[in-house]
């Protein structure tokens, strides 16, 4: 059956987040040569902007639409009838890819336009291995508001939704933008810095777990070690789980210890040593010391492993984001640092006509605030649809930025002054900076302080008094 759909003349489809591979078949855009340069043409067309009124006249009308379920089922809506097909098509890799080769070979590596739910994802690396395949994400919940629309039930099913993507694209293509991947190299440090901070934040709730646990029988150790998020404070837990087993080491292995994780300072050794011995116990109940001991030689190891895998994404971005081009100017921000550096090349690319000013970036990251007005009534509130990492990268940033640099400083405190939470500070000055970076990013120059202060000064700005 499958077979029978691919004999339309004029193709296209589109696809659906929650199933996986939900398919609609749209009308083919403009025949193209299926040489490397005729695809390339095309894929600048729309140069990562909205497509414009003129350029869906070239669209024909529509020929076929095909949805896929969750259970695979496929349902074909052939153009100028009302009769509906079904078919099969398996989530698997080999049969994707027989797929695709067999609309390569039918029309001859032409453009066919795939209309997709999501913008990252098993499915668009899939998809993103065929030249002839144009992709054009839209926002999953402008899609859900747009079946509201037309089902006020709230009733959902692939296939319709497949076809409310199709409609979409063809009614409203000035609110989509083709899918432009970035290279290997970018795409491979947005991943990176991505799942690095998801480990980091692992790492938090571990150590808040190991801390609450301690509590229970063997609170010094929180005292003794600061820093919980270390191999030093693993190693320690490892070998002295409990007051008990630490009292009873000679001080001569404690010192040692304490020498082999680079502790030099004579004193401090000594004091950690002397805190030891002299600590009483919080508790001698066996029920309550044996459960939590087991908890926390159980949950040291992972917290170990975890502390590995950070220092081993932090090898792997050291040496691949110098590599881009936009490094440097990225590494002249105050505060920015190994960390924030890489991720902040990898939140603004390497497409610099995907933004037409910094107010895009703000919104989309989720730093903009929101305004809405209802006759006599106006409130603001912050962006909940948004790119949480994206916005999160930004925000961390403003923070760290506020100790190392001068106006950045005194703009939180005259933001906090006015009655603002620390958080609406951090966002509000995360917003002067998205500003400035998307500056320094577009004309690709490093930042200057000096530079900064003059134009602040020649406008008479507050916060140089």
């Amino acid at each position: 059956m499958l077979t029978n759909l691919l004999s339309s003349p004029r193709v296209r489809w589109a696809s659906d987040e929650y199933s996986g591979l939900t398919l609609t078949w749209l009308p083919i855009l403009p025949s193209l040569a299926p040489s490397s340069h005729a695809l390339a043409d095309y894929s600048s067309t729309s140069g990562g902007r909205p497509w414009t009124r003129q350029q869906l006249q070239n669209l024909p009308l529509l020929s076929a639409s095909i949805g896929v379920t969750e259970n695979t089922t496929c349902a074909c809506k052939l153009g100028g009838s009302t009769k509906r097909e079904f078919s099969v098509l398996p989530h698997r890799p080999e049969v994707i890819d027989q797929w695709a080769e067999a609309l390569r070979q039918r029309f001859g590596g032409r453009a066919i336009a795939v209309c997709l739910e999501i913008s990252k994802g098993p499915l668009v690396s899939v998809l993103q291995r065929y030249a002839f395949l144009v992709l054009f994400p839209v926002n999953p919940t402008t899609l859900a508001k747009y079946r509201e629309a037309f089902h006020v039930s709230g009733a959902k099913d692939d296939p319709s939704d497949a076809q409310l993507a199709l409609d979409l694209l063809l009614t409203h293509p000035e609110r989509l933008a083709q899918l432009h991947p970035y290279s290997a190299a970018m795409r491979t440090l947005q991943l990176l810095v991505e799942q690095r901070r998801a480990l980091v934040q692992d790492v938090g709730r571990l150590t808040n777990r190991i801390s609450a646990t301690l509590k229970q029988y063997f609170p010094q150790t929180l005292e003794w070690f600061k820093d919980k998020d270390t191999l030093v404070f693993c190693d320690f837990l490892t070998r002295w789980p409990t007051l008990k087993h630490a009292q009873r080491a000679r001080q001569a292995r404690l010192r040692a210890f304490f020498q082999e994780h680079n502790v030099r300072y004579p004193h401090i050794i000594e004091q950690r040593i002397r805190a030891i011995l002299s600590a009483t116990a919080l508790t001698a109940d066996r029920a309550v010391i044996e459960p939590n001991r087991l908890l926390v030689e159980a949950l040291v190891p992972q917290l170990r492993v975890l502390l590995h895998a950070v220092e081993r994404f932090d090898r792997q971005i050291d040496v691949l984001a110098p590599t881009l081009p936009d490094f440097a100017v990225f590494a002249s921000f105050p505060g920015a640092g190994p960390v924030f550096t890489p991720r902040l090349v990898a939140a603004f690319g390497e497409r610099r006509e995907r933004y037409a000013n910094a107010g895009e970036i703000q919104m989309y990251s989720g730093i903009a605030p929101v305004t809405e007005r209802s006759g006599n009534k106006c409130w603001v509130h912050w962006r909940l649809q948004c790119p949480k990492f994206l916005r999160q990268t930004f925000v961390e940033f403003a923070a760290l930025s506020i100790p190392h640099c001068y106006w950045a400083k005194a703009y939180y405190e005259q933001q906090r002054e006015k009655g603002s939470s620390h958080q609406a500070a951090l966002r509000s000055l995360a917003y002067k900076w998205i500003r400035i970076m998307y500056r320094c990013w577009q004309n690709r120059t490093q930042y200057d302080e000096a530079t900064y202060l003059n134009a602040l000064k020649s406008h008479g700005s507050p916060l140089l008094n």
